[in-house]
């Protein structure tokens, strides 16, 4: 049997045991970092702006993202239209926004048709943001009326070259996204053609309609049901492979234009310094959802073909894009 000091002393080493642990354990848990105990993401709604109007393309595309991600999170995100001056107004809210991912930007080929065009935009498309994905793209149609003698894209440029001058296609306006899609075919075909550009692209296609236009470049929606119901003949799509909607439709390329290829396409950014881990999140829960057979159809009824590429991938595919625009926009002497 131990004696009253031995007792004493023994009690005395555990606490002395006991106070060294907490010590050390408390200086662990000081130690950590500060975000160790900041909610997950997303902690509240995420905003989205659309830098154009409702109803749109991208406004579309936007709308069946923020449905997907609503779903995977069970965090709403809420669509920002903000048009103006051909998507910069919206572009620069995004660019100032705080780069903590609760404020995100889907936009179209436009963001990259706007430094060719703009000297004075508010930020840079390629510094000012960081990419998550390129989360769809639409092929255009190469839209003929059919009173004219060509039914074949080869017969269509054979005439432009027979009579140089003398045929016209038309757009939505002077710089705007379909007035660039068509002077990249009247360049890659070497033709001589003239521009009538319109107040909106639904008064295009009422000019190519009626003959007042002979032929144009034009949006998939908008001219399939046409050609389908025999009002305007369809020569090519401007994809790089067909369109499984209409599998007899060649591409340009196929048809005999090689390398001309534009497609509508719509994208997923965030202000530049946005967490790689928030990015990571947002671009592979997209990704997993798009996969979804209810939210693939959704893409597929618009006639979108889903790619949600990975950052990096649509990082460089933006970059190409706005080199591509600004050889366009110059070699065209397009101005605003």
């Amino acid at each position: 049997m131990r004696s009253p000091g031995e007792v004493a002393v023994s009690l005395d080493t555990k606490v002395a045991r006991l106070y060294l642990c907490a010590c050390v354990a408390g200086a662990f848990f000081i130690g950590q970092p500060a975000h160790a105990a900041e909610p997950a993401y997303p902690a509240k709604p995420v905003r989205v702006v659309v830098p154009l109007a409702p109803g749109g393309g991208s406004d579309i595309v936007a709308r069946i993202a923020a449905q997907a991600l609503t779903d995977a999170w069970g965090q709403a995100l809420v669509i920002d239209n903000r048009p103006g001056a051909g998507g910069t107004l919206g572009t620069a809210i995004v660019a100032k926004a705080p780069a903590d991912g609760y404020t995100a930007l889907v936009s179209s080929s436009t963001m990259a048709i706007g430094p060719a065009l703009y000297k004075d935009i508010a930020y840079d498309i390629l510094k000012d943001f960081a990419p998550i994905t390129l989360i769809a793209d639409q092929p255009s149609i190469i839209a003929v009326n059919p009173k004219l003698p060509a039914k074949t894209l080869p017969e269509l440029i054979g005439l432009f070259k027979k009579e140089p001058g003398r045929y016209a296609f038309g757009s939505a306006g002077n710089g705007t996204a379909s007035h660039l899609a068509n002077e990249l075919f009247r360049m890659s075909a070497r033709v001589d053609t003239l521009h009538v550009p319109y107040k909106s692209a639904g008064l295009a296609t009422t000019a190519l309609l009626s003959g007042e236009i002979q032929f144009m470049v034009t949006n998939m929606a908008t001219a399939l049901p046409q050609v389908r119901a025999g009002r305007l003949v369809g020569v090519a799509v401007t994809s790089a492979q067909r369109v499984n909607g209409i599998p007899d439709m060649p591409t340009a390329s196929e048809a005999g234009l090689s390398g001309y290829s534009y497609t509508t396409w719509y994208g997923m950014l965030v202000p530049a310094g946005t967490p790689a881990a928030v990015v990571s999140r947002v671009q592979g829960d997209l990704a997993k959802q798009a996969r979804e057979q209810r939210i693939a159809e959704r893409f597929s009824g618009q006639g979108l073909t889903v790619h949600a590429t990975t950052p990096r991938e649509f990082g460089k595919y933006l970059a190409a894009e706005v080199a591509r625009w600004q050889q366009v926009v110059k070699a065209a002497g397009i101005s605003k």
